[in-house]
C-alpha cells in the first residue's frame, strides 16, 4: 500500500531535468539543485543526465561514473541517467542535443534547469530561435568564408539577425550551452520548459579557486593534478569527497589522460590519413594538421600545440584525439541515443524509473545483459561504451584495479 501511495505522490510533483558532468561535483552544483526546489517546491524531483567516463572537453573524467552518480544522488538528485559516450564527447551542440533528447525520451520531465551567466530565459530562447532561422546558415557561411572562427562567425551572424546586444550573450560558455539546450527543445517540439538560474561563483574554466565563491570543476581538477589533494577535497561537495576517497582507496582515482599518454600517441601514429579524415568530416585541413603533428609529437601537449589553429578551438582537437583513442568519430547530426541507462537512484528515483518504464519512448536498460534483446544499433552503442570503459580503467593509478568487462557486470546503484 505504501508503494502505491508513493507512486501517486511522484506523479503529482514537478520533475526537473539537469544535464551535468559533475567532474567533480561541487557546491555550485548542489546550489543549483537547492535553487530549483526553492523555485518549484521542495518536493520537486530531480532527474540528472550525466556524462560517463569521458567528458565534453575531450578528456577523461577525474573519477568514474558510478562514484559521481552516487555523489549526485547523495547531494540532492533522485535519479541519474547516463549520457552515452558519442554525445558526452561531442561539440556543445551535439552534447546538448543528445542530453535533451534523453530527457525528452524519459516522457516524465516537466522542466530543464541549468545555470547561465545572464539568468535570462527569454533571451536564451530568442537566441535559440535565431539559430534555427533559415537566414542564419547563409550568414554563418559568409563569415566562416571570411576567415572567422566558428564562435566569432556565429556571434556576428546572430548580431545581424537580432542585434549585437543580444548576440553578445553567446560570448559566455554557460549562456552558449543554455542556448543549445533551448534549441534542442525547439527541434524536438518538446513540452519540457527551460528554467535558467543565474550562475554565481568562479568562472566556468577558471583554474583558480576564489575564497568564498563556488569553485569551478576546472580549478578542483587542477588542484588534484598538481598534488594539492586536501585543498581539492575541501572544494568538492561532501558526498563527492566521500565518493572520491572511496575510489582513491581502491586505486581508481584520480584519473588523468596523461597516464595513458603513450598509448594515445601510439594509436595516433598507427593511423593513416583516411582514418584521421573520418575524425572531423568536412575539415580536412585540421585532420591533416593533426596527422602531421602525430608523426613528430612526443607528448599530448606538444601534439595539440603543433596542430592548433586560430580558427578552431583547442577543445575540438582534444575531442578528435580522444575519438581516435577510443575508436569513435563525430556523432551524426540529430542522431539520438538508443536507450536510457540509469546509473543511480534513491527511493523516489526508483518510482521515477517505474514511470519511465511505462512512459519512456526508449527502452530503460537496468540490466546490462538486457541490451542483447535491443536493436543492433543499441547493442553497438553499448559495446562501444563497454570498450571505452575498459580503456578508461587503464588510467587508474593502480592497474590491478583495471579489470576489463566491468560495464557488463554493473547495474544501477540503488540508494536509500
Amino acid at each position: 500500500m505504501l508503494f502505491f501511495c508513493y507512486r501517486f505522490e511522484v506523479k503529482s510533483v514537478q520533475i526537473t531535468g539537469i544535464i551535468a558532468e559533475y567532474n567533480p561535483l561541487h557546491s555550485g552544483h548542489v546550489s543549483l539543485m537547492d535553487q530549483i526546489r526553492a523555485r518549484l517546491g521542495t518536493d520537486t524531483a530531480i532527474l540528472c543526465v550525466m556524462s560517463g567516463d569521458f567528458v565534453q572537453r575531450g578528456d577523461f573524467s577525474v573519477v568514474g561514473r558510478r562514484a559521481r552518480a552516487r555523489a549526485a544522488v547523495e547531494s540532492g538528485a533522485d535519479l541519474v541517467v547516463e549520457l552515452p559516450l558519442p554525445w558526452a564527447t561531442a561539440s556543445a551542440e551535439g552534447f546538448a542535443w543528445g542530453a535533451v533528447s534523453l530527457l525528452h525520451a524519459c516522457g516524465i520531465v516537466d522542466h530543464l534547469a541549468f545555470g547561465s551567466e545572464c539568468g535570462d530565459g527569454p533571451l536564451l530562447e530568442r537566441l535559440a530561435a535565431a539559430l534555427e532561422d533559415q537566414r542564419f546558415s547563409s550568414l554563418l557561411q559568409k563569415h566562416l568564408t571570411a576567415g572567422d572562427s566558428f564562435a566569432a562567425a556565429r556571434q556576428r551572424s546572430l548580431a545581424e539577425l537580432i542585434g549585437p546586444e543580444d548576440a553578445a550573450a553567446l560570448s559566455l560558455p554557460n549562456n552558449t550551452l543554455g542556448v543549445e539546450y533551448c534549441r534542442a527543445l525547439l527541434r524536438l517540439g518538446s513540452p519540457i520548459r527551460p528554467l535558467t538560474i543565474p550562475r554565481t561563483g568562479t568562472a566556468h574554466a577558471s583554474t583558480q579557486a576564489e575564497p568564498g565563491a563556488h569553485p569551478s570543476a576546472t580549478a578542483i581538477r587542477t588542484l588534484l593534478e598538481s598534488g594539492q589533494r586536501q585543498t581539492a577535497l575541501s572544494l568538492m561537495a561532501p558526498a563527492m569527497a566521500r565518493a572520491y576517497e572511496a575510489e582513491e582507496a581502491q586505486g581508481r582515482a584520480p584519473v588523468f589522460s596523461r597516464t595513458c599518454e603513450r598509448a594515445i600517441l601510439a594509436r595516433l601514429r598507427t593511423m593513416d590519413r583516411e582514418t584521421f579524415a573520418a575524425l572531423d568530416t568536412g575539415r580536412e585541413g585540421l585532420c591533416n594538421r593533426l596527422y602531421a603533428a602525430s608523426r613528430t609529437a612526443a607528448t599530448l601537449s606538444q601534439l595539440l600545440d603543433l596542430a592548433k589553429t586560430r580558427r578552431y578551438p583547442m577543445a575540438r582537437l582534444r575531442r578528435m584525439v580522444l575519438w581516435a583513442y577510443l575508436g569513435l568519430g563525430p556523432v551524426e547530426p540529430l542522431s539520438q541515443p538508443s536507450y536510457l541507462r540509469p546509473l543511480a537512484a534513491n527511493s523516489r528515483g526508483r518510482a521515477l524509473l517505474s514511470r519511465m518504464q511505462k512512459e519512456a519512448s526508449l527502452p530503460v536498460l537496468t540490466k546490462p545483459a538486457d541490451v542483447r534483446v535491443l536493436s543492433a544499433r543499441a547493442q553497438a552503442l553499448f559495446s562501444a561504451e563497454a570498450r571505452s570503459a575498459d580503456l578508461y580503467s587503464l588510467a587508474y593509478p593502480d592497474l590491478s584495479a583495471a579489470k576489463g568487462g566491468r560495464l557488463w557486470r554493473e547495474g544501477p546503484l540503488m540508494l536509500p
